[in-house]
């Protein structure tokens, strides 16, 4: 029973760093008007989901990583229709490179964040502890 309540700790861990990290670029998308088209924790078929806006939110069966899927977003799916025609003002390919960057990079800044809080956490509830010489 230990290790199975150490898994399902280890997963919901692991599942808020990964949901913490794709609100980064998440965020970062919807600032600069650009459409998100999935927001999902996993990877694989989806186990359940739901729509709102334009935006499916959805977990899926294989408990690694996760992704936001951004409109207009050259990426491994290689979605060859949407790329065919001309960039809309939606799009992510459409936004100047500086936007596109800061995208890119939200998911990292969210983390660099996330560490700077839990730091602070520790050193209020930990404060410092001095060794005196003598």
């Amino acid at each position: 029973m230990e290790t199975v309540i150490t898994i399902v700790v280890f997963l919901l861990g692991l599942s808020v760093l990964i949901v913490i990290h794709e609100l980064g670029h998440y965020w970062a998308a919807r600032i600069f008007g650009i459409r998100v088209e999935q927001f999902a924790l996993f990877w694989g078929k989806k186990l359940v989901g739901f729509k709102r806006g334009d935006t499916e939110w959805r977990i899926n069966a294989i408990p690694i990583g996760g992704y936001v899927k951004i409109s207009g977003m050259l990426d491994e799916s290689l979605d060859e229709e949407q790329v065919a025609g001309e960039p809309q003002p939606w799009e992510f390919r459409s936004k100047p490179i500086w936007q596109r960057l800061i995208v890119m990079l939200g998911g990292v800044i969210m983390n660099v964040i996330l560490g700077v809080i839990i730091f602070i956490g520790l050193k209020y509830a930990y404060g410092d502890k001095f060794i005196m010489n003598e």
